[in-house]
């Protein structure tokens, strides 16, 4: 004979993640989807309800608690309900699985109460047959008290920790503790084992070693005594499953845990920002009843004029800043304008007394533009003669000529005031450009130009 596979554990917070898995909406490696349609829903839902997230809603919402539900608080009980590989495979081909299921579903319903069974599917599309069902433990009568353990010689001594305060015997309460204590998990046992009996399956041994497993642990247990690798594979997949399914269930626990937490904050903020102004109303009405002789000796009002007159200390010394920044300002404007007026007259000054200053400077920029360098052209326009050996470049033909130890000079012409000329051994700069543009014609087998010289004694006027 095997033994019976009956497996419960409880789950607080939202069940979303698990009705997916139950209800086949997410399908998992684990599973077969040409299988899909063989699995049944054991437990009809009550009128307007969809899923097994729903029913067990709806039945907390018309048990007739009085208390509110915790946050944390346990809301269900999964039960997971089969028994050996073999035996399974056994029970199926002989035709009496309808027989186990309906035998499955009774035990709960006697055990846990009718209404309390919200959901139970049979899934057919693993490797194994197996029930998943859903239990709310809605109980009656006192709740439970809690036993502090005293050693006394060999044997346990419980004394109450607590007294409670006798409430009504028929209270209905939602309490996970009393349903799963260890004195009825091992009448579940012993009583689910006795259904199942006759289907040659029967509880575990009693006083064993082993420890309640979880659902991930069931699975990789059966991973390991299956000797089928098909079969292997599946079951350790469903481990990777139950697994997803632990931690999207407790990510979404601790999501609506932290949007609880946030919408508690925001209300706290409120209320403090209401009684806030409810305070100041309250305030402002004081002082209007009082009147404005009454508030001259509190001390809010000595604050606000010591506040005040350091308000007015502090608008004097900014005034006082901004007057001594003024004075700076017009200090620095007239020593500007006397600045610019003493420039003014040094410059008039230069066209007074050395009127050729500017056509000098005009020549210096030409020099420079040409292709003399800076200590060059203060040469040129200082009047001091120069050998030169480079480049010079001419507008006229837009070409740069070479010239190979020349004399340069600037002269004054005495017939007219302001004119300068440049000179190129002994000749305008204009007619030596020439010079070199027919010899640079002449070299390429060009003809040049008959063209009017120009005089010796004509310059360039800028």
């Amino acid at each position: 004979m095997g033994y019976v596979v009956f497996h419960l554990d409880k789950s607080p917070g939202n069940e979303s993640a698990m009705t997916d898995h139950i209800e086949r909406k997410v399908i998992h490696p684990n599973v077969d989807p040409k299988r899909i349609h063989l699995n049944k829903e054991l437990i009809d839902f009550p009128g307007g309800i969809n899923n097994r997230t729903e029913a067990i809603q709806h039945r907390i919402r018309n048990a007739g608690l009085t208390r509110q539900v915790g946050k944390n608080q346990v809301q269900v009980i999964r039960f997971m309900l089969s028994g050996s590989p073999e035996d399974m495979e056994r029970i199926q081909q002989e035709g009496k699985l309808n027989d186990w299921c309906k035998d499955n579903i009774d035990w709960l319903k006697k055990t846990y109460g009718e209404e309390n069974v919200v959901a139970a599917t049979l899934h057919m599309d693993e490797t194994i047959p197996h029930i998943h069902a859903s239990v709310v433990p809605i109980v009656t009568g006192e709740r439970r008290q809690k036993l502090s353990k005293k050693k006394k010689s060999e044997q346990e001594q419980a004394t109450p920790k607590r007294k409670y305060k006798k409430k009504d015997p028929n209270r209905v309460r939602l309490c996970c503790d009393d349903v799963m204590a260890k004195a009825k998990l091992i009448e579940y046992q012993d009583s689910y084992g006795e259904v199942m009996n006759k289907y040659g399956l029967i509880r575990g041994e009693k006083g064993s070693e082993a420890r309640h497993i979880t659902l991930t642990e069931f699975y990789r247990s059966q991973a390991i005594e299956s000797r089928d690798l098909q079969t292997n594979i599946e079951m350790l997949l469903a481990v990777e499953d139950a697994k997803r399914l632990s931690i999207e269930e407790l990510q979404r626990q601790k999501e609506s845990e932290l949007k609880n937490t946030e919408e508690n904050l925001n209300q706290v903020k409120g209320q403090l920002k209401t009684e806030r102004f409810k305070g100041a109303a309250a305030e402002v009405g004081s002082t209007l009843m009082d009147g404005i002789g009454s508030a001259l000796g509190t001390s809010k009002f000595k604050c606000q004029q010591l506040e005040i007159e350091n308000l007015k200390h502090e608008k004097h010394e900014l005034q006082q800043e901004v007057e001594g920044l003024t004075q700076t300002i017009n200090r620095k404007r007239s020593e500007r304008q006397q600045e610019t007026m003493q420039l003014k007259s040094e410059i008039q000054k230069i066209h007074d007394w050395l009127p050729d200053t500017p056509m000098l400077i005009k020549w210096g920029e030409y020099c420079e533009k040409i292709g003399f360098t800076k200590n060059q052209t203060r040469d040129i326009i200082g009047m001091k003669p120069f050998r030169f050996s480079g480049e010079l470049y001419s507008n006229e033909h837009s070409q740069r000529f070479k010239a190979n130890d020349v004399d340069v000079r600037l002269e004054k012409r005495t017939e007219s005031q302001g004119l300068f000329r440049l000179l190129i051994d002994r000749i305008g700069l204009t007619q030596w450009f020439r010079q070199k543009y027919n010899e640079f014609r002449e070299a390429l087998g060009i003809k040049p130009k008959q063209t009017q010289e120009m005089s010796r004694n004509k310059g360039i006027k800028l």
